[in-house]
């Protein structure tokens, strides 16, 4: 079996992509694979756990009753799931997946005072991450993403700690808010000052070469060079260059050895293994594990390189 067939024996939310990705084929038969989402596999068996209420879990970030981290943060409340289906690419337009927004926005509440859950909250890893959410499924965004400009720190990324005084800039938070950008961009062509922000923080990862100090030179965080799925909140290389991919520009320089550390972990058999899962409650598990092949890894590692190539 060659990957590309083994890929291709996974989700219909990999399928898809896959088809779109890897394979060039036509736009009616990756449309009609991406429309099998939201009633087949994941993408239906997340649906299929909403709450009477709309909430997933009974909570917009965190589980109803949430009151430890101590196993990892839990995945399976409103914010992480409505993510993993705009990541699976459940169409938006489905009426099941309307129907299921449509009850979060009456229903959802952030737990951080209260706030409607498409109006966003307080920390900019959440709000960009909202951003995407809410372009994705029809939702206006423009409030969110004039207050991420706003917080733009002046090394050019995001801290979600600057309300605690945090004057530099965390990889994390600004990855979320770069992609929330990004999106918003795509859906409504974005305002003037959001297009630089996006791009200031673009420099700002490229000056570190996408996982190095920039004083030292040294590697950030371990973590940063392991690839993991679901990247959840947090950063690591083969995140940072599929944003990049997905900016549409042509490979800067500087992404080069993040690239090279991408490339280096591809298997013998062709495929990219899971390294780093994120601890905490899922509903279910995407892959075999830490250590065995992940579709999902190949599938991002793969189109990074193809986008690089070219």
């Amino acid at each position: 079996m060659t990957t590309l067939e083994w890929l291709l024996e996974g989700d219909p939310s990999i399928r898809w992509q896959v088809l779109r990705d890897l394979t060039g084929a036509r736009d009616d038969v990756v449309a009609a694979e991406r429309a099998r989402v939201a009633g087949e596999g994941w993408g239906a068996r997340l649906l299929a756990l909403q709450g009477e209420d709309g909430l997933w879990a009974g909570g917009a970030l965190f589980p109803a009753g949430t009151t430890s981290l101590a196993n990892g943060q839990p995945w399976t409340a409103t914010e992480p799931t409505l993510t993993m289906l705009r990541t699976f690419g459940a169409e938006p337009g489905d009426e099941r997946v309307r129907r299921a927004v449509a009850k979060v926005k009456v229903n959802c509440r952030w737990e951080y005072d209260d706030l409607p859950f498409f109006a966003g909250e307080v920390e900019p890893c959440i709000n960009g991450r909202t951003v995407a959410l809410g372009v994705y499924f029809g939702e206006n965004a423009d409030g969110i993403v004039a207050r991420l400009v706003s917080e733009q720190l002046d090394d050019g990324g995001w801290n979600c700690e600057a309300e605690n005084g945090s004057v530099r800039s965390s990889f994390d938070t600004t990855i979320n808010v770069m992609e929330g950008l990004l999106a918003h961009e795509r859906a409504t062509g974005g305002t003037p000052e959001s297009i630089a922000a996006r791009r200031r923080a673009e420099e700002y990862l490229l000056e570190r070469r996408l996982f190095r100090r920039l004083s030292t030179g040294e590697v950030v965080k371990p973590e940063y060079l392991q690839l993991s799925f679901p990247p959840r909140w947090h950063y690591d290389v083969l995140r940072a260059l599929e944003y990049f991919r997905e900016a549409g520009d042509a490979p800067n320089p500087r992404v080069a050895e993040a690239v090279e550390i991408v490339r280096a972990k591809q298997q013998p058999d062709g495929t990219w293994p899971l390294e780093h899962t994120h601890r905490g409650a899922v509903h279910f598990d995407l892959d075999d594990g830490d250590g065995k092949p992940s579709r999902w890894n190949t599938l991002r590692a793969q189109r990074v390189l193809d986008w690089y190539k070219r």
